[in-house]
Parts: structure tokens; sequence; C-alpha cells
């Protein structure tokens, strides 16, 4: 005999951490899911919200309630575990989710609305604020319904009076910190990759060897080995070879390890989508350039874009519409990473090659030093990109940098990902200890979303360059502050 279903009561925090929530809280019908018209009053008056992750939220619930079926339901039509004495109004919604948004391929979503025109709670409720709260608890009560609310005041007070209560934070990436796409092993005679840990495409891994000693110590001999994973094996990294006597000069050489892995990632033929966290100064941008050159140069790509969240740790009187000057001079404000990652490879072309006067002139006059700059984005089709405008483009064949990741929603990255075209090569890259977006945090943030993504996918390549070259000031205020 199947068991009953569980019968859930959703808060309109869960919908607004991200309405997906319903998809994974029903496990295809298999569980009851219920919200209550105060709920549906709340999403209405957070949709016109433009500036929030949570205003786009309640607009894309009710992009799916527009989509869905829905009917009035009586109240024998009611689920046998959702039936009530009590007389009140139901409503019936049948929610179908993009398929190729989500990673679960389900049929419709069955969502119950409870419709109660006078709340009991109301007429002896004294308190300025939590009238709302109350008509969803006194709904979970009279239905004996779990609640699921991410209102930690709202979930204790709730206990507190013997409803059942429980917290869902699926858009939430717990212990981001800890996210890590290397692997070290070690090995007497022959690296070997054991094959009942399950590794995914594009993980780093270091082979370290190992010997015995005439008194039975083991010792390192010195001998390294380094790969990548490719479809549960690895794929060995001749990085003296690589990085050796044949690299163009022209270009700038990875100078650890960790960016001698993400070179090689990026170029990878097999390589689409890649993610990488690093502190200013790691050399995410610079690599990026660097790789994203080598594939402008062997004709794999026709140029590279470079786009950066125009989001600022001031206050909106420093964004990017307030800004003096045209749009090019707005966005250059923003664009000095980019910037720099150029000039540092003009210089390193000016010192390997008298022919690179041409695009060299000096670096004593800024004005010189400019237009330097300016013909080294156009011999290498190098454009920047405001966030905003990428919506409604396709962008093909190019290599494109996304800067400032940790500052956008997840719904601007879904946004980014899917504009890119075919033969596009994407890099998202970002600091998710630098937080300046005012809805966002460490845990809720569109690149630890997309780390979190890439440590169980073989599409997505991930990597964390936790080695940073900078000044002993920059070195103290990141570690001290």
């Amino acid at each position: 005999m199947p068991s009953a279903p569980n019968c859930y009561l959703l808060d309109t925090s869960v919908i607004l951490d991200n309405p997906a929530n319903i998809l994974t809280i029903s496990q295809s019908n298999q569980n009851i899911v219920v919200i209550t018209n105060v709920v549906l009053g709340e999403l209405n008056s957070k949709k016109d919200d433009m500036r929030s992750e949570a205003g786009f939220y309640a607009r894309e619930f009710f992009r799916l309630a527009d989509d869905a079926l829905g009917a009035p339901l009586r109240k024998e039509e009611l689920p046998a575990s959702l039936g009530s004495e009590h007389e009140d109004s139901y409503y019936k919604l049948s929610l179908t989710f993009d398929s190729s948004l989500y990673e679960e391929t389900v049929g419709t979503i069955d969502l119950y609305i409870v419709y109660r025109e006078h709340y009991r709670v109301s007429h002896d409720f004294t308190e300025p604020k939590g009238l709302n709260d109350a008509k969803i608890a006194e709904i979970a009560q009279d239905y004996r319904l779990t609640l699921l609310t991410n209102d930690i005041a709202f979930k204790i007070a709730s206990q507190i009076k013997g409803i059942a209560a429980q917290s869902i934070r699926n858009s939430s990436v717990q212990h981001p910190e800890q996210i890590d796409f290397s692997h070290t092993y070690y090995y007497s005679s022959e690296p070997e990759l054991k094959q009942e840990e399950r590794h995914y495409n594009f993980e780093q891994l270091t082979f370290i060897q190992e010997a015995t000693s005439q008194n039975s110590e083991i010792y390192e001999t010195g001998f390294q080995k380094y790969a990548l994973v490719l479809n549960q094996h690895p794929e060995w990294c001749d990085f003296d070879k690589r990085f050796g006597d044949f690299f163009d000069e022209m270009l700038v050489r990875p100078i650890n390890l960790e960016q001698k892995f993400y070179f090689t990632m990026l170029t990878h033929p097999q390589n689409h989508i890649t993610v990488v966290a690093g502190a200013t100064g790691s050399g995410k941008t610079l690599i990026a350039l660097q790789a994203g050159l080598e594939l402008f140069n062997e004709g794999i790509v026709e140029g590279i874009v470079y786009a950066r969240n125009t989001v600022t740790s001031n206050d909106q009187q420093a964004e990017l519409g307030f800004r003096k000057g045209d749009e090019e001079q707005k966005l250059g404000y923003f664009m000095y990473p980019l910037y720099s990652a150029i000039n540092f490879t003009i210089e390193n072309q000016t010192r390997r090659s008298i022919d690179s006067q041409i695009e060299y002139t000096g670096t004593t006059n800024s004005v010189k030093r400019e237009n330097a700059t300016e013909l080294f984005m156009a011999k290498h089709r190098i454009e920047v990109m405001d966030i905003a405008h990428i919506r409604g483009t396709t962008i093909s064949r190019k290599f494109v940098i996304i800067d400032e990741a940790q500052n956008m929603t997840n719904a601007t990255m879904k946004l980014i990902g899917t504009r890119m075209g075919n033969e596009t090569r994407l890099v998202v890259m970002g600091d998710p200890r630098q937080i300046d977006h005012p809805f966002l945090s460490k845990r809720r943030n569109a690149l630890v979303t997309l780390l979190n993504k890439a440590q169980h996918s073989d599409f997505v390549a991930g990597i964390q360059l936790r080695h940073t070259i900078r000044s002993e000031v920059a070195t103290w205020f990141d570690t001290n502050l």
C-alpha cells in the first residue's frame, strides 16, 4: 500500500528564493504543494520591482502561472490527504517547467491554492507586522500542512505553535569556500586514476611520485605529473612543452601551476564553458585574454568580447546611467581590468619583438598609451559590452569573458548563457569575497551557483585560482579585513 504523500504549504519567501523550488518540492507530484491567497497577494506586490532578484522571481512565477492550465476545484475534488472540514475556496494550477532550463524531466506540476476570505486571526491580531505570516500559519494549522519558509523568525514562531516548519534554500550554495576542482594523488610506479572515484571533466589532477628509502621511510622523489580529467580518464598535460620554446612569445606565459591549468582548459577544443574564482592579482583576466588571443590567432574564434557587471559598491547615483559621457566613455569606467591586461600584453610584446613597435608607441605618454590600446583592440577584434545590452543578441564564434559574476543574479547569468551562439567559448569569472550587489551574498550569486554546478557537470569546467601575485599592502587588506 503506497504511503500518503507529504503535504507542504509554501511561504512567499520560498517562491522568491526561486520558483523552481516548486518543482523540487513536488517530486513529480509525489508530494502535494499548496499556497494561499496571501502568498499570491505578496507575490503580486513584488512583481513590479525591476531592481531586485525577488522582483524577477515574482514575475517568473506569474509567467509560469500564465502558461499553466488552471481551474477552480470543489472541496470533494481535493486530494484525500488535503481534505478539510473548512469552507474555503480552491484552485488548481498545472505548471509546466521548461525542460531545457531544468535538469529534471517532468510533466506538469500541480499547485493547489487555498483561498480564505475571512481569517480568524485578523480579528484579534494586534502586532503592527506579521499579519500575513499569521494568516499563512492559520492555514498550515487547519490543514495540518508542513510549512516551508525561509523566514527564520516565522519558522521559529510556527514551531512554537506546534506547526511543522522547515526551510528550503535551493538557490543558496552552502560553504562556497570549500568548492574545489583540484586533486592530489601519490604514486610509486605509474600514476593512475582510481576507478571508484567519480571525477568530472576538466578537474585538475596532480600526481606526486613517492619512493621508499632503505630505512623504509616514504619520501617524495620530486617527480610530478599533471592531468585534466576527460571522460573519467586523465589527459596528461606536458606544461614544459606547452609553455616552452614553442609558446607564442607575443603572449604572456602563465607563471604558476593554477594559471597553466587555467590556460589549458580555456583553449581545450572540448571545453566551451569555464567558471573561475580568484582574487585580484590571481591572473583571471590576464590569462583569459591570452587564451582568447591564441584562439583568435588560430582562427578558432573571430574576436573577443569582454562584459563586466556595472554594479558598484556605491549608491545608485554611481551606476552606469548616471555617469558622464557617451556609452563608450561610461563603459570605460568599468573596463580597467581588461585595459590593464591589454597594456601588460602590449608591454610584453614590446620586450619580445621590434615589430610590435607599430602597435606600441610609448609608456610615458598617456595619450599614446591609449592609442596603443585602441589599436590593439581593433587588430584583435576585442570589444566591450554592457551586460544589459546582451539581451536580444546572439554572440557566435567569439571568446566571451564575463567579469564580476559575483555581482550577478542567477537570472542575469541565465540571460547571458542563453545569448551564446555556435562555436562561442564562454569564461565566467569573479571573486566571491567581493560582493557589491545589495541583494546578493557570498552564498547567493551567479558565480558560486555556476561553481557549484561545475562540481557535478561534465559540461562546465571549474577552477579556483588561490595563488595571488600582489603587493604586501593588498595582501594585508585581503587577509585582515
